[in-house]
């Protein structure tokens, strides 16, 4: 009877000390943890996805800040910067002028001083504007700007501090919003004695702008660029770039993550033109779709490190908050293939990548494009 309850002890005793080895997950102070393929990603896990403009607070997150530190492959600045506009528009009075045998529009506009596309605009001229002699015709008078061999859209609007968009309005512009050497552009508004420095002051850059301003004019007979798929090529900034005709893949999404702010209307009725994707900092993004990069780098303020790539059939996406690029203007990228890390640059207040949908210059909501992220 005695032997048996010495056994009885010390089996006691084995499993108590077992015990004390194996963790337990109810215990705190165990020195459990979950094994590796259950532990949660950075940014991702399984609560319902509240919308972002809901009062909940955010996450906290001390951003790093890196704005002017945002990394590029070596390019030469923008054409908008290589080759500045000088405000020397003329001024002339409305008239009107007969059209004589031979006459074009445009060696109307030449002789009257007026825009073609003004001219043609003024008197319902259909394409391809032809004019007949004997045709009386409305010069309209106003401001018009000589555009030069290598200048933009948005050179000349910051030179005259109107509004990029305003100058398509009032020259009825289209796309591709490709100027030409040698044509008159309207510029909307009355002159006014504003110093070079108030005017760069006044001129804020956005993504309409590079979309539809950022292209350098082409001289007669001259052809854009051609993209090619290595970084190596740097364009200059003044020769113009051959856009893709038609889109030649499918789109997906640029990264994998939570999407932290939605397309369309806020609470404080700001618009977002995109979705904003929370990532870990140095997340590769990826190019949604085939196409040429536009441009690639770090001049809207808000947006800090921006990739825009266009994709034929007059699409575009945006890729921005980015910490480093890895492409140049001009380069051919395919569906998948990475172009950016990701960042918290701009006024992001945590890593992640802001994306954009652009369908001609109308913003289009992501998640109604591609499957779930």
């Amino acid at each position: 009877m005695g032997h048996r309850r010495e056994i009885g002890l010390a089996a006691t005793l084995l499993l108590t000390m077992l015990g004390a080895c194996i963790p337990n997950p109810d215990r705190p102070d165990s020195g459990y943890r979950p094994p590796r393929d259950r532990a949660e990603p950075r940014w991702r896990d399984d609560r319902p996805r509240a919308d972002p403009r809901d009062d909940a607070p955010p996450e906290r997150y001390e951003p790093h800040r890196i704005d002017e530190r945002v990394s590029a492959l070596p390019a030469p600045p923008p054409a908008w910067q290589a080759r500045p506009v000088s405000a020397d528009a003329a001024t002339i009075d409305t008239t009107t002028y007969l059209v004589r045998p031979g006459d074009t529009l445009r060696a109307i506009a030449d002789r009257t001083g007026g825009g073609s596309e003004a001219i043609a605009r003024a008197n319902q001229l259909p394409p391809p504007f032809v004019v007949r002699a004997g045709q009386r015709l409305t010069i309209p008078g106003g401001r018009y700007h000589l555009v030069r061999a290598g200048q933009t859209g948005i050179a000349i609007a910051r030179a005259y501090a109107v509004d990029w968009s305003r100058i398509i309005a009032a020259n009825d512009l289209t796309a591709p919003y490709t100027l030409r050497v040698g044509m008159r552009v309207l510029i909307p508004g009355t002159a006014g004695g504003v110093s070079a420095a108030e005017r760069a002051k006044a001129f804020t850059l956005d993504i309409d702008d590079i979309l539809t301003g950022s292209e350098p004019a082409l001289a007669a007979n001259q052809r854009p660029a051609q993209p090619t798929a290595s970084p190596r090529r740097v364009l200059a900034p003044t020769q113009a770039l051959a856009e893709p005709a038609q889109l030649t893949s499918g789109f997906a999404w640029p990264v994998h993550g939570k999407i932290i702010t939605r397309f369309g209307p806020g609470a404080s009725g700001e618009k977002f033109n995109g979705v904003n994707i929370a990532v870990p900092l140095g997340t590769p993004i990826l190019a949604s779709a085939d196409g040429v990069v536009a441009y690639a780098g770090s001049g809207v303020p808000t947006l800090g490190g921006l990739v825009i790539v266009k994709h034929g059939s007059s699409w575009t996406t945006v890729y921005a908050n980015a910490s480093q690029l890895l492409v140049r203007r001009g380069q051919a990228v395919k569906r998948g293939q990475t172009i950016a890390l990701s960042g918290d640059s701009g006024q992001a207040s945590r890593p992640e990548v802001h994306f954009e949908m652009r369908k001609g210059r109308t913003p289009v909501d992501p998640q109604r494009q591609l499957p779930g992220i």
